[in-house]
């Protein structure tokens, strides 16, 4: 069986089998697209975007080929829920051979979270997820394999790239105006996820992976990631004043440029619900379809 995200960030597809009730996976293609960077303010795609993601999407579509229309589940997520037009959707559901399902917020939540938490050891108490994406960040708390209170934020490691670090200048004031942004739409649901005693803490995503990274290169943590690693990631992008001048090691050159984003969007997180370190899951979104 296989699943498909196509999210605002990059595009994945993993294929797995299920055997005795267990699901090996057994391919992952990844590719990073960055849809929502060629999404205007009226929801309508640029032609350079729309082609980077359909020729994606062909390559996909011949992974795809063969397997049982039951057996494959496509999702999109903030950029295909803000997108105008049904001509991306038509041409992405021709190169994949199968139709794909534009999802909710608290849809892609509880999807997350059902990935994220078979990915971790099962732990007393309950879980908080968070997981960065491209367009949306997502804060599911649960028990077990449960969710119990949903919410998608309209903020992502692209959009608030675009917005707040464009022109490639990284500066103390620009990180303060992003965190700002960040606190203002945690406002409304901070409360809710703002304990002093989580059973386990987990992000998932590629911003919260790619901070773990750079974390451990930098010996700041032997796993996951920790607000204090993420004080240490933003003074040295301070330093270096502009992103093609940004040395982390563990960081990747694709990575790079909407990193100052997804950064902003963690080290607020963390700072806001009052957490010190989070471990990271290796299941998101399209682990959650495949237990789904």
């Amino acid at each position: 069986m296989a699943a498909v995200d196509l999210g605002s960030n990059s595009f994945h597809m993993v294929v797995a089998r299920l055997q005795h009730g267990q699901i090996t996976i057994i391919d992952r293609l990844r590719e990073m697209v960055r849809l929502a960077s060629g999404l205007s303010e009226n929801g309508h795609l640029d032609d350079a975007s729309h082609d980077r993601g359909i020729d994606c999407l062909s390559r996909f579509g011949q992974r795809l080929a063969g397997l049982a229309p039951e057996h494959v589940r496509i999702v999109g997520t903030n950029t295909l829920r803000r997108l105008r037009g049904g001509e991306f959707l038509v041409a992405a559901e021709d190169a994949l051979g199968h139709p794909v399902e534009v999802i909710s917020g608290v849809e892609e939540a509880r999807l997350i979270y059902l990935g994220a938490s078979h990915s971790v050891p099962n732990t007393a108490g309950s879980t908080l997820v968070i997981d960065i994406g491209g367009g949306s960040t997502e804060l599911i708390s649960g028990q077990g394999y449960v969710p119990e209170r949903m919410e998608s934020l309209f903020m992502g490691c692209v959009g608030m790239s675009q917005r707040f670090f464009a022109d490639g200048k990284l500066t103390t004031k620009r990180f303060e105006k992003a965190r700002l942004a960040v606190r203002l739409e945690l406002r409304p649901v901070k409360s809710a996820f703002r304990r002093p005693n989580w059973g386990q803490v987990v992000g998932s995503s590629g911003t919260i992976r790619a901070a773990a990274r750079v974390a451990q290169a930098l010996g700041e943590s032997e796993s996951g990631v920790s607000i204090t690693a993420l004080d240490e990631m933003v003074q040295r992008m301070v330093a270096a004043r502009r992103i093609g001048k940004v040395e982390l090691p563990g960081l990747s050159a694709e990575r790079l440029p909407v990193f100052p984003g997804g950064l902003a969007i963690l080290i607020e997180v963390m700072a806001t619900l009052r957490l010190k370190h989070l471990q990271v899951a290796e299941g998101s979104l399209r682990e959650g379809l495949l237990y789904d």
